[in-house]
């Protein structure tokens, strides 16, 4: 794939941002964010150097104001605790114009959502304002070689030294590996066993011990590594939170951002609903084109509904974490797995309305396939989200 503009040359359906579960302001943010992207605003991306173009993404992001979302306002963000509505219509945006821009902007928060929830204030002052401002890049390095889905397998280990944490261990797939500048690591300092002996730091990439120890790609290009500590020495000025308070702070972290997963699905398949339908009008077929076939119309039929019923979910979980200040660990879960399932379906079928066309590289459905994969398993697999939905149907049940 060349590099090609991000330019918004199809442009977002908006009616469904006159859903009530949004305010004005959101309206504004999604009006400020179509125009940066129809004037150009993300630029040449090249998915042949994700690295570099990730860089440039943030740096982008950062100057028109945007990464000002993944921070709170204390430390120069826009509202004053994150506003996973926000998130969700930033995601959406950029997911239809680009996978690696959501990715750019996504991991903003993601590598920095401990920070903003339990970093001490000299912390929080020192890394959030220059995340805002597209200055930093951060990662967040939660899964292992041998413990993915599974959190309570994490062999990585911190050992108390003075004042001083000692880390060793691997992480694998970790998001932004190799070009982050810091990353809230994940390692057990042993408290209790299991999830409640986990602790969460943050880590600087200069730190001695710190070592990128492979490169990973993927079926679409995004930055990713294997970490490995070496005796990292880390400060326990750096340790967020309590000792032993990692995993809940990860699963603090991960429900924030999980409607938004679920909305960036939805940008990608939102526009390969309006590529297909654009295909339609123009594919000439049997005497017509290939939208007056049934066939076609009800596929395109089962498609939008498909989006829409996902997108009524992902904005009631961003709405009710936002509004009602209530927990959404059973809403987000049914709002990512159903957005990240469907959108994978709603794609499969853009790419069946395209034929051999749709296949070929550098046509966008080829590409909204690829991008779409990885979303049913990070942040949470659809096997485990479905767990999460059952569990918490179980425990209310107890109630």
């Amino acid at each position: 794939m060349h590099a090609h503009p991000a330019d918004g040359s199809r442009s977002l359906s908006r009616e469904h941002l006159e859903w009530p579960f949004l305010g004005q302001e959101h309206r504004t943010l999604a009006r400020e964010l179509d125009a940066f992207i129809a004037d150009g605003g993300l630029g040449d991306i090249d998915h042949h150097d994700a690295d570099a173009a990730t860089k440039t993404l943030v740096a982008r992001l950062g100057a028109a104001g945007f990464l000002r979302h993944c921070v709170p306002r204390a430390h120069g963000g826009i509202s004053e605790e994150i506003d996973s509505r926000a998130l969700c219509i930033i995601r959406e945006t950029l997911a239809y114009a680009d996978g690696l821009a959501d990715f750019s902007f996504a991991m903003q928060g993601l590598g920095t959502g401990a920070i903003s929830l339990a970093g001490s204030e000299a912390m929080k002052a020192r890394i959030l304002p220059r995340i805002a401002r597209g200055e930093l890049i951060s990662g967040f390095a939660l899964t292992e070689p041998e413990a993915g889905s599974d959190v309570a397998a994490m062999s990585t280990s911190a050992e108390h030294d003075g004042g001083d944490y000692i880390l060793n261990g691997e992480k694998i797939f970790i998001s932004n590996g190799g070009i982050a500048d810091v990353y809230t690591v994940f390692a057990r300092t042993g408290e209790a066993p299991g999830t409640r002996g986990i602790s969460a730091f943050v880590v600087f990439a200069e730190a001695p011990g710190f070592v990128v120890a492979e490169r990973i790609e993927t079926i679409a290009p995004h930055p990713l590594a294997r970490l490995r500590f070496e005796n990292c020495r880390v400060p326990a000025s750096q340790l967020l939170g309590a000792p032993g308070e990692g995993f809940k702070l990860a699963m603090r972290t991960l429900d924030i951002f999980r409607a938004s997963v679920a909305a960036a699905a939805l940008g990608f398949a939102r526009r390969a609903l309006d590529e297909a339908i654009a295909h339609a009008r123009a594919r000439k077929m049997f005497g017509a084109t290939l939208g007056d076939l049934p066939t076609a119309q009800s596929t395109l039929g089962e498609m939008a509904t498909a989006i829409d019923a996902a997108s009524l979910l992902t904005l009631r979980t961003a709405w009710r974490r936002d509004v009602q200040k209530l927990p959404t660990t059973r809403e987000a879960a049914m709002a990512k797995m159903t957005a990240t399932e469907n959108a994978q379906w709603v794609i499969d079928q853009a790419l069946q309305l395209f034929g051999g066309r749709g296949v070929r590289v550098g046509e966008i459905t080829e590409r909204l396939y690829r991008e779409i994969r990885a979303l049913r398993i990070y942040e949470g697999a659809t096997e485990i989200q479905k767990l999460i939905i059952g569990r918490d149907l179980m425990k209310a049940a107890g109630r």
